[in-house]
């Protein structure tokens, strides 16, 4: 439902009439705010960690390994979500590795290890041939029958058909023929295989959040006969550790939400801080981003906010009134201001002044420069959105999707995401803010996987300036028909990510992963084409549970 100024029938004033926001609380109260770190506890770990850490280096650059080896321990690494430990000595192998121009015709490697060298060249930014899986086609040009049965084998190329570009129609069809061979097959696996092609039917490896697949491949290493003991001990002190270092990041981001106190002002807004930090900690999960995180989260609860005041609250007038003062950025704006929206602007400037004095410290201010460009360019099209729903205007999907690309924040998000990152320059930032193909591909995958998942609810709310219904109304179409082209279209913005991903790019790689991995996060979030963010308890609860609530047995 629109909010609008309706004449009073009794004193001919006008009135505003809102609607009722009815978003569910937070689910997790002051769970986080009262989190005690045990020091003790996490010096223990770091003793035991820094001496795998020894042990797995020399594992990794011992000379005279066999290159399937090497890859399949670098495989195990990444699965159980400690490779980042090695990062460098992994790169150096892998560079190494492509470089041997490895004959994969030769009948020593089998599907498994050709699929599995293929996707962790390509993870990596090689750009190895799709030519490597010819071996497995018939003279029809369809995969063997052979390989059928090789579930290993199947789910190796599965995983490995995400990271396919265009044009590659071998793994076109590699993805339809594993999908389907796995679907038959899998009832009939014993586990610990069954429950891992299970799973990856649901969430493959590339689109997933690593910190989630990482917990969920713990407890499937954990069963495999010929598991090592020492890296599955890591992999779990290792998880433990992570989670106590984002538990009180998450300790200090409740606090500060607990006292702006907005929950309590701005009751239309959505309370959920804690899936902010989620978010964020899907962007990066590393020690070393601890500040970034923290920033990032602060930024991504006060988009909520606004997103919520122009969706489901403001009225066009008060809302012209809020886009200029974002435009101005000056404290003597506030007295324009609707009451009700005072406060939140008072705390965006106190919020991006604390940013610009942290920061100013290392001599990097003119991040919060780029920052605050990219928010002001996200309200100016809120504000467009908000008319077009008060005024009931259908765009042409064209121009709905040149203003909503910008509304699904991930320009935004992905600049305050540097924020943090001390090797961001600002060229890079510049690089960035001229929208280069890398960001414009994630935002059509998240703006079109938001539209899929929020539609009927938005249909619900009187919303009618939709992605659905103007591709619908456009074209002629039904709402299914305009779901297959959305998913038809965020999988072509895939390919391309994947192609920006090579190397040599003109893309820093660390800006790469950041944009990937938000992309990652939109994946989880809308799973199945739930609104994840809004109605956490299905999707993101036992995510975060399992992420910073419970440790991992050990």
């Amino acid at each position: 439902m629109a909010t609008a100024l309706v004449e009073n029938a009794t004193n001919g004033r006008k009135e505003i009439v809102r609607p009722v926001a009815n978003f569910s609380p937070s689910l997790w109260g002051e769970q986080f705010i009262n989190f005690a770190f045990d020091t003790e506890l996490a010096d223990k770990y770091d003793k035991e960690i820094e001496g795998f850490k020894n042990e797995v280096r020399s594992m990794i650059t011992a000379p005279g390994k066999d290159m399937v080896e090497t890859m399949n321990l670098i495989e195990t690494l990444e699965r159980l979500g400690i490779s980042y430990h090695f990062a460098d000595e992994i790169e150096e192998l892998l560079e190494r590795f492509f470089n041997l121009n490895t004959n994969y015709e030769d009948e020593a490697y089998d599907l498994y290890t050709v699929a599995l060298h293929f996707r962790l060249f390509r993870q990596h930014g090689h750009r190895i041939s799709c030519a490597v899986f010819d071996k497995f086609i018939d003279e029809n040009g369809k995969f063997k029958e052979t390989i059928k049965s090789d579930a290993r084998g199947l789910l190796s190329l599965y995983e490995a058909s995400y990271l396919r570009v265009h044009e590659e129609d071998i793994l076109e069809e590699a993805l339809a023929f594993t999908t389907d061979n796995l679907n038959s097959i899998a009832p009939h696996l014993s586990s610990p295989l069954r429950k891992q092609v299970a799973h990856s039917l649901i969430q493959c490896i590339h689109f997933g959040n690593p910190r989630i697949e990482a917990h969920n491949f713990i407890s499937i290493y954990q069963e495999d006969e010929s598991k090592n003991e020492m890296l599955l001990r890591f992999a779990k002190l290792d998880y433990n550790s992570l989670q106590m270092l984002h538990k009180k990041e998450l300790y200090e981001v409740s606090r500060w939400w607990k006292d702006l106190d907005l929950v309590s002002k701005l009751p239309y807004a959505r309370d959920r801080v804690v899936e902010c930090f989620f978010w964020a900690m899907g962007v990066y999960h590393e020690p070393q981003y601890s500040v970034a995180r923290i920033m990032l989260t602060k930024t991504i609860a006060m988009t909520s906010i606004i997103d919520d005041t122009y969706d489901a609250y403001g009225v066009v007038e008060e809302l012209e009134v809020f886009t200029e003062a974002i435009q101005k950025w000056n404290i003597s704006e506030i007295d324009r201001l609707p009451e009700y929206i005072k406060p939140f602007y008072s705390a965006l400037l106190n919020l991006y002044e604390q940013f610009d004095e942290e920061l100013s410290k290392e001599g990097r201010s003119y991040a919060v420069y780029y920052a605050k460009e990219a928010l002001k360019e996200l309200v100016r099209t809120y504000y467009v959105e908000a008319k077009w729903f008060i005024e009931g205007y259908l765009p042409p999907f064209s121009e709905y999707m040149s203003n909503a690309l910008i509304t699904c924040t991930y320009v935004y998000h992905t600049t305050t995401s540097l924020l943090g990152v001390k090797s961001v320059t600002k060229e890079e930032f510049e690089w960035l803010s001229k929208k280069p193909k890398m960001l414009v591909s994630s935002l059509i995958v998240c703006r079109l996987i938001d539209d899929i998942a929020t539609y009927e609810v938005e249909k619900e709310r009187g919303q009618v300036a939709t992605g659905i219904e103007s591709y619908m109304k456009e074209n002629g179409v039904t709402k299914e028909v305009a779901v297959d082209k959305f998913f038809e279209m965020a999988t072509n913005a895939w390919k391309d990510i994947n192609e920006e991903c090579f190397r040599p790019s003109s893309s820093p790689r660390e800006i790469l992963m950041r944009i990937l991995n938000l992309e990652r996060i939109i994946d989880v979030t809308y799973k199945g084409n739930e609104d994840g963010y809004t109605q956490p308890q299905k999707v993101l609860m036992p995510h975060i549970i399992a992420l910073f609530i419970d440790p991992i047995e050990v």
